[in-house]
């Protein structure tokens, strides 16, 4: 199983697009030459079992941001490039037309510019299908793609993907391949306006 999200965190200084795969078998793992020790690498593979996690970075790093702030959207700024492609900053306006609020107008984070850029460019913000393969072992196939679905809170410590009956349906059909089994009865809830703390924290 993997699940993407498409972001925004100060520490990673660019809008990333954060990969996690989870699986009995894993590709591709962490080398362990990425690790001060032996030891190190064995911690990771004992605390990581059953995932690995990878980023790609759709937007390049460029003028888009402020110098001393990577969080803002620096003033001056009239497109960033994402895939290669040109994208216009957008006007304060076209936030407000699609729903996002600005924390602190017309100054705009890059959180929020990234609310909008998943808005109307989200197959290029997303990772492609070579990246979302990246630890998935090359002879599996892709039985199911979903664009949306009812995640649980795992800030709460009662809201466990293990009690959701989102993920609940998904083991089923991962182990029997049947897709019928997948009759979710709850409303998707995984678009960032769901979760209105998210770029907050």
């Amino acid at each position: 199983m993997v699940i993407e999200v498409f972001g925004f965190s100060p520490r990673a200084g660019l809008p990333d697009t954060h990969i996690h795969t989870f699986a009995s078998r894993l590709h591709n793992r962490d080398a362990p030459a990425g690790y001060a020790t032996q030891e190190a690498y064995q911690r990771y593979l004992a605390h990581n079992p059953n995932n690995e996690s990878r980023f790609v970075y759709p937007i390049s790093e460029g003028d888009g941001q402020e110098d001393q702030n990577c969080e803002i959207v620096a003033a001056g700024a009239r497109a960033f490039v994402v895939r290669g492609q040109r994208q216009p900053i957008p006007p304060i306006d076209e936030y407000i037309q699609r729903g996002i609020t600005l924390e602190n107008p017309p100054s705009v984070q890059v959180y929020e510019l990234c609310r909008h850029t998943g808005d109307v460019a989200r197959e290029s913000v997303l990772a492609t299908p070579q990246e979302r393969r990246i630890n998935v072992p090359p002879d599996l196939t892709q039985i199911m793609q979903l664009e949306e679905w009812h995640h649980p809170n795992v800030v709460n410590d009662d809201d466990r993907p293990s009690g959701s009956e989102t993920f609940q349906q998904l083991a089923h059909v991962l182990t029997t391949g049947n897709l019928k089994l997948y009759k979710p009865s709850q409303p998707p809830n995984t678009d960032w306006r769901n979760w209105p703390d998210g770029g907050l924290l």
